[in-house]
């Protein structure tokens, strides 16, 4: 690599490895001495340290270039390196470690050292050596053996604790088969439940064939009802299945329930491996899926089922309060209509009363006698035309009759509910009006006054003595949005007004229904009602309803 050309000036043998022990580079001088060189390994072969103390069981530690290329610190060393012809070269090695590359430096000291007397006692060590190694081999063989029984309670301890972690039935399934990827370098793995025609595949690194119903040859199934692992090497992945370019390791793991087959893990790799300690590892990992995705599915149902409970807990609640209302406001309708017509019948002599009397005042010749009775007459008048005003209004805002969606002016809407609530105001209350221009609304009128009664009554009584209410009204982005704002008290606990049964009143005074019911007919309304509060100092609400 051109990078590492500077190299070339070294004295000393240079040679450059990446971290996946791949021969990068190698200078002149490299090449110069050790021209037998073909392989990394080959290399490392006949390179030795120069004096070798061997204590301890992992061969790899007395190999200086192993060891170069594991140290995580710059590394030195005295070696010898044997040539072809058998004979002995000394050489001084230095490695350290840049981002992916390890830089081994080598340089010649044979001159220094060779003498008779170290070659001698070099051989001698040399045989020791050997010695130890050969029992070192034995020892490996024991380490591997320990190393595999600590990987297989490593994998079970991992995946048991991934199943623990999680009761979702997907997750458990997708950490148990990215384990096994891991473990078995799988191109392909899933897990597929059994049902009545076959198998289903649940979960799988190969999203497309999620849901995909397959079946599998009769040798396999006769093992899996037998609770046995199936492998062997296939051209088919299972019955109708394209097959593969070439022959692949198939791998099924039943997952059982007790006596019930439940469903299958499917592992597919290209590598070539016998199965010993990886059986023993599959069945603990079964035994624990199997319990584990029935715990899962258990959970799953019940939390459905709470779902469920409170979906229609909460559907309760609300025709509960339909009811609530629709009945309040039927006795509100028969009430008014009962009190509109005792009311009229009365009114309706006095208007009469009223007509006769002006013309008998025009007969009345002293002008003063006159004049006052014109002033009673007229105060008689505007009177009659309230309380025909009033009656008009009350018949208006239960209007029971108006069950369908209609074209409303909320403006005047809003009017007619600050004329009934004329008496909370009166001498307490300045309202002051900020209505906007707006278009004709669809909605349910005497349903919306319902809720600006509520919201207004409330609002009124929050004000001790004096104070402000401020209406806004405009239409925005095909929304109608209507504010309320008061001087009143506040509200302590703005996350409870919603709620059916809850009221800031004294016992008697309030049913802690009034807002409960006004959010649900904003809801009606595909709308949404929200509130802005400090203690002391006033509320605002904001209804918001889409139109358009």
């Amino acid at each position: 690599m051109e990078k590492f050309e500077f190299f070339n000036r070294f004295n000393s043998a240079v040679m450059v490895v990446r971290d996946d022990k791949t021969v990068v580079f190698k200078n002149n001088v490299f090449k110069r001495y050790f021209s037998d060189f073909t392989t990394l390994k080959g290399f490392s072969h006949k390179l030795n340290y120069e004096i070798c103390a061997l204590n301890s069981g992992d061969v790899l530690t007395h190999n200086p270039i192993s060891q170069a290329l594991i140290s995580k610190e710059d590394f030195s060393s005295h070696v010898s390196y044997q040539t072809k012809n058998n004979d002995y070269m000394y050489f001084d090695l230095n490695a350290t470690s840049r981002k992916k590359y390890h830089i081994i430096i080598l340089t010649d000291v044979t001159d220094k050292i060779g003498s008779k007397s170290l070659l001698e006692e070099n051989k001698e060590l040399r045989s020791k050596n050997r010695s130890l190694e050969t029992e070192n081999k034995s020892l490996q063989k024991i380490k591997q053996l320990a190393q595999s029984q600590a990987m297989k309670l490593l994998l079970l301890n991992k995946v048991s604790n991934l199943i623990r972690l999680s009761i979702n039935t997907s997750e458990i399934l997708k950490s148990t088969l990215k384990e096994l990827e891991l473990m078995f370098n799988t191109f392909k793995s899933y897990y597929a439940a059994k049902i009545d025609e076959g198998f289903e595949i649940k979960v799988s690194s190969d999203k497309k064939e999620q849901g995909k119903i397959i079946n599998f040859d009769n040798e396999l199934k006769k093992k899996l009802l037998d609770k046995q692992i199936g492998y062997n090497y296939c051209l088919r992945e299972y019955e109708d299945a394209k097959p593969f370019p070439e022959r692949v390791q198939r791998i099924v793991v039943p997952v059982y329930n007790k006596e019930k087959l439940i469903g299958v893990l499917v592992l597919l790799t290209r590598q070539t491996r016998k199965l010993n300690d990886e059986i023993e590892i599959l069945d603990g990992i079964s035994s624990q899926l199997g319990n584990a995705l029935l715990q899962s599915e258990l959970y799953e149902k019940n939390a459905s089922m709470v779902k469920e409970l409170t979906k229609t807990l909460d559907e309760l609640k609300a025709t509960q309060l339909q009811l609530i209302n629709s009945e309040k406001m039927a006795s509100l309708g028969q009430l008014v209509a009962g009190i509109a017509h005792e009311i009229n019948t009365p009114l309706a002599s006095i208007k009469s009363n009223n007509e006769i009397a002006i013309k008998l005042i025009k007969r009345v010749k002293e002008e003063d006698v006159a004049e006052v009775l014109n002033e009673i007459n007229t105060i008689d008048t505007e009177a009659i035309s309230r309380i025909n005003k009033l009656v008009t209004g009350l018949r208006k805002f239960v209007r029971l009759d108006e069950a369908e969606l209609q074209d409303a002016d909320i403006n005047k809407e809003l009017d007619l509910t600050l004329d009934l609530i004329r008496h909370e105001t009166k001498n307490k209350v300045t309202v002051i009006k900020k209505y906007s221009e707006l278009p004709l609304v669809k909605c349910y009128p005497n349903m919306l006054n319902q809720v600006f009664m509520n919201i207004l009554v409330n609002a009124c009584q929050s004000i001790k003595e004096q104070g402000e209410i401020i209406i806004f009204t405009e239409y925005c982005n095909n929304n109608l949005i209507v504010r309320i704002k008061d001087t009143g008290c506040g509200i302590d606990d703005i996350n409870k007004i919603f709620f059916a049964g809850y009221t800031t009143k004294g016992v008697g005074v309030g049913t802690g229904l009034g807002l409960a019911i006004s959010k649900k007919i904003i809801e009606k309304h595909n709308g949404k009602i929200s509130v802005k509060s400090e203690v002391g100092k006033g509320s605002e609400f904001i209804i918001t309803i889409p139109s358009g």
